[in-house]
């Protein structure tokens, strides 16, 4: 039954990152203040899932077919989560 659970809290991680494309469509999310704390918090909600999926498979040894799948999805999502916040970050640093 736990493995059951954390299948589908990973599977269900794959498609929240989406939500933020018809969020982006209204004009307030375009705003400067906006649009930088909403894609912060996407890419933290992304670097998260990516932890999640990796700590289910390894940890919690949930290891059927559909994990794999979330696993390389959620690990792509880690990559570009940590790429996004870089991004932000890296600027105002330097």
């Amino acid at each position: 039954m736990k493995n059951k659970i954390l299948t589908i809290i990973s599977f269900a991680m794959i498609f929240i990152p989406w939500t933020i494309l018809p969020l982006r469509e209204n004009s307030w999310a375009l705003e400067s203040p906006t649009a930088e704390i909403m894609i912060a918090c996407y890419a933290v909600f992304m670097i998260f899932s990516g932890v999640f999926t990796i700590i289910t498979y390894v940890k919690a040894k949930v290891q059927n077919n559909l994990i794999k799948i979330c696993l390389i999805i959620n690990g792509v999502y880690l990559a570009g989560g940590i790429a996004a916040l870089g991004m932000m970050i890296l600027p105002k640093i330097m």
